[in-house]
């Protein structure tokens, strides 16, 4: 298969932006979509937006909206990030990105999505775009970017592939999302507005557990720092009930820390960009030297780790022994507050948390800030109950993170091949 180069713009049917400043927002509306929500990680534009723009700014302000099947395109910050329009669109873009609608005439709109997040792309992005502090890439530009065509045939047959492998990866990531609300409503529902309690104060059966969990919960509340709390449980706090570490960043000038690349070494980072709160590898790796160089040395699989700075507030379950860096408040298993609490918990009074950061260059959280933070600490056997319903939760969460990243490799391993000609799908399926 050989395929012919042609320009970007010759590709395209329409190029929709905005005007190229910022629109007038509010706390309802349409949802405005920000350069970052686009994640190349994944299929669709991420809706965890905070910004609406008005039903008469959505008809008036912008010069066009996406349409199902045009390609989101980031111009600045992350030049080249690019996520697919859904069906149907119920959002407006902000500037900085635009939307780029592929001429089917010219190509397969799939196969051209898929051209775009290969390496053979990206590296010539990488090449064009300008600035050093923020990265962008001009929309003049757009016909230097030249795309690798191959027959109608064959871009179909990338094109489908594509999406088949990242409609199968958004679907399992899609379930984690639901895997992890549920827990996180568990969570609150025990130990935030204590349903279990009320219902037994008010003389009914607990919601969906059986006799023996409700036994554990007790029928009445007590005065505490934090308010009422169910009677028999007790306020403390994380330094006393949980462990926390910290970590460091062996000397990088030094390549015996470094090689050989034996053990993980995480940095906020590796968090910035995962769907479900799982660590399963790491960008770099240190050698056993550079463990030496870590007071905290290799944490055990199952440690949760928060980023305490630049941002505050990643959090991720590691499934492999980790060092960690100095961006990280660690939390090992073996405490009075299991890992899988302390997950949930920090989700739910992450506010609290970034309300006792501080700093001048950055906000950061440290450890001697985060360790007096009072904490709720259930009776044993509620905690025990709650860690085996959301630890069954999370075991099948881990399962389709894998299977998520294994089709994923392989999808992102595959596409220059497949775009190069160095491989056909006949041959491999």
């Amino acid at each position: 298969m050989s395929s012919e180069w042609v320009p970007f713009t010759d590709l395209l049917s329409t190029i929709v932006d905005n005007r190229g400043r910022t629109c007038p927002v509010g706390d309802s509306g349409v949802p405005l979509i920000a350069t970052n929500c686009i994640d190349s990680n994944s299929l669709y534009p991420r809706y965890d937006t905070t910004r609406f723009v008005s039903d008469d700014t959505y008809h008036t302000w912008f010069r066009g909206h996406p349409k199902p099947g045009d390609i989101l395109f980031v111009c600045k910050g992350s030049p080249g990030r690019t996520n697919w329009v859904p069906n149907p669109v119920d959002f407006c873009i902000a500037q900085d990105m635009v939307s780029v609608r592929a001429d089917p005439k010219k190509i397969y709109p799939k196969y051209l999505f898929a051209a775009l997040r290969s390496s053979v792309v990206q590296t010539q992005i990488d090449n064009m775009h300008v600035g050093t502090m923020i990265p962008h890439f001009k929309k003049g530009d757009f016909g230097k970017l030249n795309i690798p065509v191959p027959s109608r045939d064959e871009q179909r047959v990338i094109g489908d592939f594509y999406f088949f492998l990242s409609e199968r990866i958004a679907l399992l990531r899609e379930t984690n999302a639901t895997l992890v609300a549920i827990a996180q409503a568990l969570f609150k529902s025990w130990f935030v507005e204590f349903d279990p309690v009320r219902a037994k104060m008010e003389g009914r059966s607990p919601e969906g557990m059986d006799e023996a969990t409700a036994a554990l919960f007790p029928d009445s509340f007590e005065e505490s720092e934090l308010g009422l709390v169910p009677r028999g449980w007790r306020v403390s706090t994380i330094g006393e009930t949980v462990e926390t570490v910290g970590g460091a960043t062996p000397d990088t000038k030094d390549p015996s820390y470094w090689e050989p690349a034996e053990h993980a070494w995480t940095t906020p980072k590796d968090l910035s960009g995962i769907s479900s709160p799982v660590l399963l590898d790491t960008e770099r790796k240190v050698s056993t030297k550079g463990i030496g160089k870590i007071s905290s040395g290799l944490q055990p699989a199952g440690t949760l780790l928060m980023s305490s700075r630049a941002p505050i507030g990643y959090l991720a379950i590691a499934q492999k022994p980790v060092a960690i860096n100095q961006g990280y408040i660690a939390m090992p298993p073996g405490s009075k507050l299991p890992p899988l609490y302390m997950l949930f918990w920090c989700q739910q009074n992450m506010d609290t948390i970034k309300n006792h950061a501080n700093g001048s260059t950055f906000m950061e959280i440290s450890k001697k800030a985060f360790r007096p933070l009072p904490i709720l600490v259930p009776a044993v056997g509620v905690l025990e109950k709650f860690v085996g319903a959301a630890g069954a939760l999370f075991d099948r969460l881990v399962e389709n993170e894998c299977q998520a990243k294994t089709l994923a490799d392989l999808r992102d391993t595959l596409l220059p091949r497949l775009i190069s000609g160095q491989l056909r799908l006949p041959n491999i399926c």
